[in-house]
């Protein structure tokens, strides 16, 4: 399989403005105190997580896992490159907060469900899943024509996971995190260039050149638009 290197990457994933309006939605869902244990899997260069230890200081570092490790991955965090299922079967760790953020997409639906029985089992008494996934209707990310084509289907595949995520959690709650991103056409190029998304991960450079040149057409110099993730909380 493929693996994605610049989801997090100069996009405006990675961005302080981001990270915070992230953080403000973390806040309406958990009671956040220096004794907290955090894991993330799928945590990218760990970004969020690793604002969340700035700001508050937890006792036990938060724990990020994911398959590649990234030059600029975060340090004050704790980060094992390592298959999220593998980890899972082998610590004996408990988490208060076990965050999932966009990441689903890369497992089969047999192994999300053994994923999704192992995350129950490392929560601790009161703890949470947080799962994230983009918006699978009228989703709005900026496309070219065989990149939307490509990206319905990866969200139709999405769709049928988060149902079998609901089967296995049973009482969650289902709430929107909207960030409203503005970003210059150029630089969203670079991004595409850059296979910044899942959908774009097995296209060649013909089509990622073709892409492009659609994209300098197609969009204005600016580009707006809402990026929507629906979020899965389960409660202990």
């Amino acid at each position: 399989m493929k693996t994605l290197r610049n989801w997090d990457n100069k996009t405006w994933l990675s961005s302080n403005k981001y990270i915070l309006s992230f953080y403000k939605f973390l806040k309406l869902k958990v009671r956040f105190n220096n004794n907290i244990k955090v894991l993330d899997i799928g945590c990218g260069r760990a970004n969020i997580i690793s604002f969340l230890q700035r700001k508050h200081k937890f006792q036990n570092k938060p724990i990020g896992i994911d398959i590649i490790k990234s030059k600029n991955t975060k340090k004050n965090i704790i980060f094992k490159k390592i298959d999220a299922i593998k980890y899972l079967k082998k610590t004996d760790e408990k988490f208060d907060l076990i965050l999932i953020k966009q990441t689903i997409h890369f497992f089969s639906k047999n192994k999300l469900n053994i994923l999704i029985d192992l995350v129950k089992k490392k929560l601790n008494k009161k703890g949470q899943i947080l799962i994230f996934s983009l918006k699978t209707k009228n989703n709005k990310i900026p496309s070219f024509k065989r990149m939307k084509i490509k990206l319905i289907l990866s969200l139709k595949k999405d769709e049928d996971l988060i149902k079998k995520i609901k089967k296995k959690l049973i009482k969650y709650k289902i709430s929107h995190f909207n960030f409203k991103v503005s970003i210059s056409k150029s630089k969203y190029i670079k991004m595409i260039k850059n296979k910044y998304i899942s959908c774009l991960l097995n296209f060649s450079r013909k089509e990622i050149k073709k892409g492009v040149e659609e994209v300098k057409s197609d969009f204005k110099n600016q580009i707006n638009f809402t990026d929507t993730l629906i979020c899965i909380n389960y409660k202990k």
